[in-house]
């Protein structure tokens, strides 16, 4: 079980499907502490990846928002609120 409050994951160089996997195994073992998944994709070589993000990840029940990151190669999916 994962329990770190942020948890960042690089997807650089994968395809789709491997990032899709790579995202959902983390999902699943995320612990009560953690709160958002920093998603970290790159911009530079198109956004095929934040695209996937943004399609399959809205539907999952395990997030409640998905905002941008730091800047445009981020994607942040919230999975609980930090006040």
């Amino acid at each position: 079980m994962i329990n770190d409050p942020i948890i960042r994951l690089d997807l650089h160089g994968m395809r789709q499907d491997e990032a899709l996997k790579v995202i959902d195994r983390t999902l699943a073992a995320v612990g009560p502490a953690v709160y958002r998944v920093e998603l970290i994709h790159g911009f530079h070589r198109g956004t095929s990846l934040q695209s996937m993000i943004l399609d399959r990840c809205r539907y999952d029940e395990r997030v409640r928002r998905i905002i941008p990151g730091e800047n445009r190669g981020i994607t942040v999916l919230v999975l609980k609120e930090f006040y």
